[in-house]
């Protein structure tokens, strides 16, 4: 538990006021979750962000409370506009969010005596929290890039389903232990839009780069970003030399309203930010190799071009030296050679019994028919395959990173060779930046899977075959049921023993090599044969 988030409780008396002593221990939501650490407040909305217990459940979760007075109207209506964005986004489905579990309002799970007009209950994101990340110092241009990516791709996913997620907070959001941003608190304002998110994620770069927050509504534990005498957020490169001028732009292009420069959809961004993430990469490599070849340089080794000294009595004992090992090694292989003679050339009598090989052997059965056969040592027969089955659905499993052409995952079930899906071109191999990415298919109804073929030509790349519980489940909760790697067009891989599921991940962890030119892998088809 994170006893620091307390501290934060000072911060927003006014409104705990109103609600009562939210303290460690209180028990919320009909007795149900018991509190164990705050983890910040946002002020715009009164909502307090909470660790809980579920009593019920025996499990960690993270609770939005949104605190009020039940007789004020408007506090009212706008806490049932949050609940109700949010029991939108419990159907939503991404490793970029926490999945919603339950929406609890006044009446349904919350007495009006509790001092609260709603509850948000989603799962609970292990990791750290974003604002612990920048007070150390700001995050690594590459790094930021691919965090916000992740995110981005969230976005992206949620804005083509018609959901605003609500990210513009920095105390809303958490640091995977795998790295990846993701939003631990859902639970949008009554009047967010889906602009709101775009702006958040340049909101969100700006902070990793600078450690500056650059929306309104900030916590006060981080410093509010700098502006212009006309206004204008200072680009981050201001602050901090290092950042990249592409990426300095992005944020500002992002967060700012005006001009026409303005990035307005989280499409844009997914875009921008994988071409100036893999310029980074490239970057860094670049300069490790440097460093590398200067401390070779400077390892303390005396170059000269002065000519070797002639040593006349080391010369000769040198020559003896190699004429006596030569030597040795003539009488070494002559005696090898004679006894090897000897071996072959013996005085050739036959000895043992005399054996008439007309006369049947003595001890051979009256009846060989009725002998048992000897015990076979074949391996037992693998199970019979059946025709393949085809998945209801495709899609691009990264739930530690972002990108890799998420369109393109219906191309690996198209039943087309020919169409392919690819990941991002990348420039170290995996898992330096995420531990890999995958296809995930989903199938009408549970499968008896024996064995995966993979039409692909991308050679060098391994896979595992991993069976899961859901549409798109925690990497940790799914299961390695078969592996193998792809080194031809066609790679047929057998699972350790018929799997049965409805949802099953074909996960790469080693990315094939791109003719020099970084990593990269491609998939043209994907068949799911059944036991038979």
């Amino acid at each position: 538990m994170d006893t620091r988030r307390s501290e934060q409780a000072g911060d927003a008396a006014g409104i705990r006021a109103r609600g009562g002593s939210l303290a460690p221990g209180r028990v919320v939501g009909d007795g149900r979750y018991r509190l164990l650490a705050q983890f910040g407040v946002d002020e715009r909305a009164a909502a307090h962000l909470w660790r809980a217990r579920d009593g019920q459940l025996k499990r960690d979760v993270a609770l939005t409370l949104l605190v009020g007075d039940p007789a004020d109207p408007e506090a009212a209506r706008q806490a049932r506009r949050t609940l109700e964005r949010a029991a939108h986004a419990s159907k939503f489905g991404h490793g970029g969010v926490a999945r919603v579990l339950d929406v609890l309002s006044l009446g349904s799970g919350v007495t009006s005596s509790e001092g609260l007009l709603g509850v948000v209950v989603a799962e609970w994101t292990k990791g750290s929290d974003l604002v612990d990340l920048v007070a150390q110092r700001p995050v690594a241009p590459a790094a930021a890039a691919r965090m916000v990516q992740a995110l981005a791709e969230a976005v992206d996913h949620a804005h083509q389903n018609g959901l605003v997620l609500g990210l513009d907070h920095p105390q809303r959001l958490r640091l995977t232990p795998g790295g990846a941003l993701k939003l631990a608190f859902p639970g949008p304002l009554p009047e967010a839009t889906l602009r709101d998110d775009v702006k958040a994620l340049g909101a969100v770069l700006y902070l990793l780069l600078t450690g500056r927050w650059a929306l309104p509504g900030g916590p006060p534990a981080i410093a509010a970003a700098p502006l212009t005498p006309q206004g204008h957020v200072v680009p981050p490169r201001s602050l901090v030399p290092a950042v990249p001028p592409e990426l300095s732009s992005l944020a500002v292009r992002t967060i700012e309203d005006g001009g026409s420069g303005g990035i307005r959809t989280s499409s844009a961004i997914l875009r921008v930010l994988g071409q100036v993430a893999e310029q980074e990469e490239r970057t860094q490599l670049i300069n490790a190799v440097g460093k590398d070849e200067a401390a070779a340089e400077t390892d303390g080794t005396i170059w000269t071009t002065k000519k070797p000294v002639k040593d006349v009595a080391r010369r000769r004992k040198l020559a003896f030296g190699v004429t006596v090992l030569v030597v040795a090694t003539v009488v070494i292989l002559a005696w090898g050679g004679l006894m090897l003679i000897n071996l072959f050339q013996g005085d050739g009598k036959p000895t043992g019994p005399a054996i008439n090989v007309a006369a049947p052997p003595s001890s051979a059965p009256a009846n060989p028919g009725n002998q048992a056969p000897p015990p076979s040592n074949q391996p037992p027969a693998g199970p019979k395959i059946g025709d393949p089955v085809a998945p209801k659905s495709a899609s691009v499993y990264n739930p530690q990173g972002s990108g890799d052409n998420p369109g393109r995952a219906k191309n690996t079930i198209d039943g087309d060779p020919g169409t392919v899906w690819k990941t991002d071109q990348y420039q170290q191999q995996l898992p330096a930046l995420k531990p890999g990415v995958g296809i995930a298919v989903s199938f009408d109804n549970p499968v008896n899977l024996a064995q995966v073929k993979i039409s692909a030509n991308s050679p060098g790349t391994k896979v595992e075959i991993r069976s899961a519980d859901s549409k798109n489940p925690q990497l940790d909760d799914t299961k390695v049921v078969g592996s193998g790697d792809l080194n031809g067009p066609d790679t047929t891989i057998t699972l350790q023993q018929p799997t049965q599921s409805q949802y099953f991940i074909v996960w790469i962890t080693q990315l094939g090599d791109n003719g020099g030119d970084g990593f990269l892998t491609q998939i043209g088809e994907l068949s799911f044969l059944p036991a038979a």
